[in-house]
C-alpha cells in the first residue's frame, strides 16, 4: 500500500515509493531516467557478499589509531569514516555557562593506503555516506552540508562544500491516515520490545481492536496521544510514555517568558517588596542568584520600583521582564518607606530559577541537619540517578562523610541508572586509615560512612529512586524514613518515533529484587519508619521526615559511636634501641 504522504520539492514528488514514479521498484535514478525516456533500463546488479560467521571474531583486524571513542563507522572511497567522540567526564552541568555546548565529535577518515586517520571536519552531530562512498552529508546543529568523502574539503572549490536547504522540502500528509498507521506501529513496537513476550498476560490484539474505533474521533496530535496513553495503560506497567507530535519541537518558547530574579517578592500598599533573595551556589553555573551577584546590593526589605526605567505596576515585575532572560536589565530599587534615595543596579535575570531554588532547598536542609544533629550528622540529597544527580551526590560527598553519621535523602528522586554506584559508596565500610602529614586522616576505602546511615524516601522517589531505597533496605545499610516510594521499576532505554511524529517509550528493562521479587513494580518500597507530613507541617515549613531521620541517627550514634582515626601519638617508636655493651678483646685485658 503506498504511503499516504510523500515529500515534495517544487510541487513534484521525490523519493516516491514502488509502484508510483518507479514502477520497477529498483529505486535507482538511472533506471527511472531510462524508463522516462522510453529506453532500456541498465542492468544494475549488487554483488553478492557472503559472510562466514564461523570464527569471525578471530579475523578482526585492529586499525592503527589512538584509543578513543569511535562511532558511526561507514565505508567511503578508499577507506573508512567515523566520528571520534571526545573522552570527557560528565559533571551533569555542561560548560562554564548554562548555554555552552558540550564537546562534540570530530569526523575522521582512515586511509587504507596510508594507514592513518585524518580529520575531515570538526564539530559534527552526525554524518551519512553516499552509496559509492565519494560524498558525505554532515549535520551541524541541523545545518546540512555535502563534502567529499576521500579528502578534506577545501575553501577554493565551491563544489567541496554544498549546503542543503532543507526548508525547500514540503510534505503532503493525510493526518487521519498517519494516525491509523502510527496506531498500528505503536502496537508492533510495544509487542516487539515489551519486557516479556506474552505481554504480561494481556491480550494485546484484543486491546488493539477495542480502541481502534476511537481513531475516527481523533482531531489533533494531543488527542491521538491520549488514545495511546489509554491503550498503554492496559499493560499496567510503568515507563510507558507518550509524547504528542510537535511537543518540544520548534523554536524555544522561553523568549516569551519573563526572566526570573531569583527572589521572593510580595505586593504591599507601597509597591513590590523583596522579602528574600535566594542564595546561589557557586559550583553550579545554573544556580547563580541575580540579586546576589557581585556589585548588586539588593537585600530583603528593598522595594522594586522600576525595570529599565518603567515603573513596576500592579501586575508586578513579570510583564517588564519578558524576554529578559540572560540579558542585562536595570532595576531601580529603594529602601522600604520614604527614607533614602532610590538606586539603580544592573542584573542578568535567569530563564529558569528551578536549579537556584533547588540548591537553596538543599542548603536549608543541610543547615537544619547541622542544628538538629549538633554538628555530628552529614546530609546529602540525590535528585536523580543520572549524571546531574551523580554530580550533586559528589559535590559535597567528601565533606559530609567526615561527620559521625549521615542522612542520605532520595526524596523526589526521578530515577535514572546510577543507583548501583550510589549504593556502592554507601555500602563501603572503613577497614583502614590513610594518615598523612598536613592532611586530615582519610578512610580506606575513601568516602566511606564513619557511622550510622539513615535514608529518606517519599512517594516522589521512583524508578531508580525505588531501587536505591530497596537496596538500602536489602543491604541493611540503615533505616528508611518517610513514605512508600512511587513503584515503577520496569524502565526503558530509548524513544521510538512513529510516522506522525508521536514519540513513545516501551517498558523493556524489568527488575527483580531479593526479598521483593517482582513486587516493587506498581507498589513501591515501604519505609522502615513511616512519617507522613500533615498539611499543618507543610504550611509551617516543618520537615518532620528530616527531623525523625536526624533523631534516629543520633540514637544510633549513642548505641554505636562512629569510627575514629588512629592517634599518631600511639604509633610505635622507631628510635634505635641502645646497643649492648661492647666486649673487650682478651688481648687488651690487663694481666691478673
Amino acid at each position: 500500500m503506498p504511503s499516504p504522504f510523500g515529500p515534495l520539492i517544487g510541487g513534484r514528488p521525490i523519493g516516491a515509493g514502488a509502484g508510483e514514479s518507479d514502477p520497477a521498484g529498483s529505486g535507482h535514478p538511472a533506471t527511472a531516467a531510462a524508463q522516462e525516456d522510453g529506453g532500456t533500463a541498465p542492468d544494475v546488479r549488487v554483488p553478492e557478499v557472503r559472510v562466514d560467521a564461523d570464527g569471525i571474531a578471530d579475523r578482526i583486524v585492529a586499525l592503527p589509531v589512538p584509543e578513543a571513542r569511535y562511532s558511526r563507522l561507514r565505508a567511503v572511497s578508499g577507506g573508512l569514516a567515523w566520528l571520534r567522540e571526545p573522552v570527557t567526564g560528565n559533571l551533569g552541568l555542561g560548560g562554564a555557562e548554562p548555554t555552552d555546548d558540550a564537546p562534540r565529535p570530530v569526523l575522521e577518515r582512515f586511509d587504507f593506503g596510508r594507514r592513518e586517520a585524518a580529520g575531515l571536519r570538526d564539530d559534527v552531530d552526525w554524518f551519512e555516506a553516499s552509496k559509492d562512498g565519494t560524498r558525505l552529508v554532515v549535520s551541524d546543529h541541523g545545518s546540512l552540508t555535502v563534502i567529499p568523502g576521500a579528502r578534506k574539503a577545501g575553501n577554493d572549490d565551491p563544489d567541496d562544500k554544498v549546503g542543503i536547504d532543507a526548508s525547500r522540502a514540503r510534505f503532503m500528509a493525510d493526518p487521519a491516515a498517519l494516525w491509523r498507521q502510527a496506531y498500528a506501529e505503536a502496537f508492533r513496537v510495544m509487542r516487539h520490545d515489551f519486557w516479556v513476550a506474552d505481554m504480561a498476560g494481556v491480550d494485546w490484539d484484543a486491546i488493539q481492536d477495542e480502541y481502534r474505533p476511537l481513531l475516527d474521533r481523533v482531531s489533533c496530535p494531543a488527542e491521538f496521544a491520549d488514545v495511546l496513553w489509554e491503550v498503554f495503560g492496559e499493560l499496567g506497567t510503568s515507563h510507558a510514555y507518550v509524547i504528542p507530535a510537535g511537543q518540544g519541537d520548534g523554536a524555544d518558547s522561553r523568549g516569551n517568558q519573563p526572566g526570573q530574579l531569583g527572589a521572593d517578592i510580595e505586593r504591599t500598599p507601597d509597591g513590590w517588596r523583596v522579602t528574600r533573595v535566594v542564595r546561589g551556589e557557586s559550583s553550579d553555573p545554573r544556580a547563580r542568584s541575580p540579586l546576589a551577584a557581585p556589585g548588586v546590593t539588593i537585600s530583603a526589605g528593598d522595594m522594586l520600583l522600576a525595570i529599565d526605567g518603567r515603573p513596576v505596576g500592579p501586575a508586578g515585575p513579570g510583564p517588564l521582564l519578558v524576554g529578559a532572560a540572560g540579558k542585562p536589565v536595570e532595576l531601580t530599587v529603594g529602601p522600604a518607606g520614604a527614607s533614602g534615595e532610590p538606586r539603580r543596579v544592573a542584573v542578568v535575570p535567569l530563564a529558569d530559577d528551578k536549579r537556584l531554588r533547588y540548591q537553596d532547598w538543599v542548603s536549608a536542609r543541610r543547615a537544619q541537619v547541622r542544628e538538629l544533629g549538633d554538628g555530628q550528622v552529614g546530609y546529602l540529597h540525590v535528585p536523580d540517578m543520572v549524571s546531574e544527580g551523580w554530580a550533586d551526590f559528589h559535590r559535597d560527598l567528601r565533606g559530609e562523610m567526615l561527620r559521625d553519621a549521615l542522612v542520605i535523602d532520595v526524596r523526589g528522586n526521578s530515577g535514572g541508572h546510577t543507583s548501583q554506584l550510589v549504593v556502592e559508596k554507601l555500602a563501603r565500610r572503613v577497614i583502614a586509615w590513610d594518615v598523612s602529614r598536613g592532611l586530615l586522616p582519610s578512610t580506606y576505602p575513601e568516602d566511606a560512612p564513619r557511622g550510622p546511615l539513615v535514608a529518606l524516601a517519599d512517594e516522589c522517589a521512583g524508578s531508580d529512586g525505588d531501587i536505591v531505597t530497596a537496596a538500602i533496605r536489602i543491604l541493611r545499610l540503615g533505616p528508611v524514613v518517610g513514605a512508600r516510594t512511587w513503584g515503577g521499576v520496569i524502565g526503558y532505554d530509548d524513544e521510538h518515533e512513529l510516522v506522525d511524529g508521536t514519540r513513545m517509550t516501551v517498558p523493556r528493562l524489568a527488575f527483580w529484587m531479593n526479598g521483593f521479587g517482582w513486587g516493587v513494580e506498581n507498589y513501591g518500597v515501604d519505609p522502615d519508619v513511616e512519617v507522613i507530613p500533615s498539611p499543618d507541617d507543610w504550611a509551617a515549613g516543618r520537615d518532620v521526615q528530616l527531623e525523625k531521620a536526624v533523631a534516629l541517627a543520633l540514637e544510633a550514634l549513642r548505641e554505636k559511636p562512629a569510627v575514629r582515626p588512629p592517634d599518631p601519638a600511639e604509633r610505635p617508636s622507631r628510635r634505635r634501641p641502645p646497643l649492648p655493651p661492647r666486649a673487650v678483646p682478651p688481648r687488651l685485658m690487663e694481666p691478673g
